[in-house]
């Protein structure tokens, strides 16, 4: 519980309804910082701005943080370096949330029953988001998506083939994106692996972040930010045919 918050909000007179209404957030949302965790930079700004106040009176555990703030755990020269047992222990030990940012998704593919653990954390109740780039579900570069057919195509088969397992989930939503990619994301509750894009490098061959503390390392939020940002502007994969 964060008791600097309450008081603060007690001060100001707020309700959880208010602060959600002022910063076009859900209420539950607001609950949660509350119970804990710590908002984006952006909301907690917005939040302190609010209060009158500076955001370490609010979450004392910024100050001083430093170089520890960033949450890196390890760095891997690229993907392929990532030994496999750190995906599944990573993405096994999701207790709320795991969210993939990719392109064609072949990291699924590529990693033996990640897709299958995937489906057992839904199982469980894990919130699971994951977006890939609507090529994946395009016979070639220049395909459109078929929005309005509600169709994939014949190679969406094969390159999606590896979410079959997930798509009857009611806690997994797929969607595809058109953005640009400078990073590919992989979150498991306060966990992410992160492959950056290096020109002319490709993707499997990029280094790879390791960062924790996803909800108060600076590091970590831009790369969640830059997910939502993403996320918000996708489309639902259309039904299997």
């Amino acid at each position: 519980m964060n008791e600097d918050l309450r008081r603060a909000l007690l001060r100001a007179r707020l309700s959880e309804e208010d602060v959600a209404a002022r910063l076009g957030v859900d209420p539950k949302t607001v609950r949660r910082w509350l119970e804990g965790r710590v908002p984006y930079l952006r909301y907690r700004w917005s939040l302190a701005a609010i209060l009158g106040t500076d955001e370490t009176d609010l979450w004392p555990q910024l100050r001083g943080a430093g170089l520890r703030s960033a949450g890196l755990r390890a760095v891997y020269p690229h993907r392929d370096a990532v030994p496999r047992e750190v995906w599944l222990r990573m993405f096994g030990a999701a207790q709320r949330e795991i969210a993939i940012l990719a392109g064609g998704g072949c990291l699924l593919a590529e990693n033996e029953g990640l897709a299958e653990l995937l489906t057992e954390r839904a199982q469980a109740g894990v919130a699971v988001r994951i977006c890939l780039a609507e090529s994946a579900a395009s016979e070639s570069a220049g395909d459109t998506f078929r929005q309005n057919a509600g169709t994939v195509t014949s190679r969406a088969g094969s390159v999606l083939a590896c979410l079959a397992p997930l798509r009857d989930s009611t806690e997994v939503e797929i969607r595809l994106h058109r953005a640009e990619l400078f990073q590919r994301i992989y979150r498991s509750d306060d966990r992410l692996l992160v492959s950056q894009t290096v020109y002319g490098i490709p993707a499997g061959q990029a280094p790879v972040f390791y960062l924790d503390q996803a909800d108060a390392s600076e590091l970590a939020i831009t790369y969640l930010e830059s997910f939502d940002g993403i996320w918000a502007g996708a489309l639902p994969l259309p039904a299997a045919p």
